[in-house]
């Protein structure tokens, strides 16, 4: 039975979680970065999984999971920072070279680290995370309103974005069978949700949210430049980072296998399998001669 060690180190005076499977000393490391409003709670079934063959380790960002929560008068909730923190928990715990697994806000962060650091992405594993203005529709009319105007009338207004409603619905929505979904899901995330102060925490990252299209270009650079093999598994029915967004990943990378799954937002909920299948046979071409692998 595949054991997953749940572990917390300090980063910068901050308790970070993260979970870890695999031989870390021999098979090759992936890096989950999970989205909103979740954790690393969502790679909870992949992680073992995958364990056989690979070594697993994925962090709660501050604010988020079982990390600490600092309040915004005492911590800068931007993807600039989550981004630094998480580079230096990568270098707390002595990664070296890795593939990056990414969704939603895990790209952000993700691709932040990837331009810092090309020399230790082995591969990108890209589940709904966007790097494209074509990947942003109509369901972030409301942002982009805050973006511009941040006031309260449309502060409020994403509010609604943070209730169980919403939590709910982000993980029913474009599924194939919703009974098939645990409400495990949308309960434990919506918990930590509704700590004191986490409102504000999220409502803090939906305006820094603004911070990355500017970047867009940078890693699409990066993309061009750097060509990592790339498995993007997306969940094609997502209207948050829409299909629109997973297409032009193939204009910039050569090495790259796109499959679009009849599924939605957080495709590793009905998908999960045939992901850490896609996963498996995609790395292990890049590690032919892999000594941890039984014949």
């Amino acid at each position: 039975m595949i054991k997953i060690k749940n572990q917390t180190i300090t980063v910068d005076g901050q308790s970070i979680f993260y979970r870890e499977a695999g031989d870390k000393e021999n098979a090759p490391t992936i890096l989950l970065l999970h989205g909103f409003p979740t954790s690393s709670h969502m790679f909870r079934n992949i992680i073992p999984a995958l364990a056989d063959k690979f070594h697993l380790v994925a962090p709660d960002y501050p604010g988020f999971g079982y990390s600490s929560m600092p309040p915004v008068d005492k911590f800068e909730y931007t993807f600039d920072h989550l981004a630094e923190i998480v580079d230096k928990f990568i270098t707390q715990i002595g990664l070296e070279r890795y593939s990056l697994y990414v969704m939603d806000y895990g790209a952000p962060i993700g691709y932040r680290l990837a331009v810092k650091h090309p020399e230790m992405i082995e591969a990108l594993i890209v589940q709904n995370g966007n790097a494209y203005d074509e990947g942003l529709g109509e369901f972030w009319e409301p942002l982009k309103a805050y973006w511009n105007e941040p006031n309260d009338k449309n502060k409020n207004a994403l509010k609604k974005f943070l209730t169980i409603e919403a939590t709910r619905w982000q993980y029913t929505h474009g599924v194939k069978n919703e009974n098939a979904i645990s409400p495990d899901n949308w309960i434990h995330d919506q918990l930590l949700l509704d700590r004191p102060g986490n409102n504000e925490i999220q409502l803090q990252l939906f305006y820094d949210y603004r911070s990355n299209l500017p970047l867009y270009p940078q890693w699409q650079e990066y993309f061009r430049k750097c060509q990592p093999p790339t498995l993007v598994v997306w969940g094609r029915n997502d209207i948050i980072f829409t299909k629109e967004g997973a297409i032009p990943y193939q204009r910039d990378l050569k090495n790259i296998q796109l499959h679009l799954l009849n599924t939605g937002h957080f495709a590793l909920e009905e998908e999960g399998e045939l992901i850490a299948e896609l996963i498996s046979r995609f790395l292990l071409t890049r590690h032919k001669a892999a000594p941890w692998i039984e014949a």
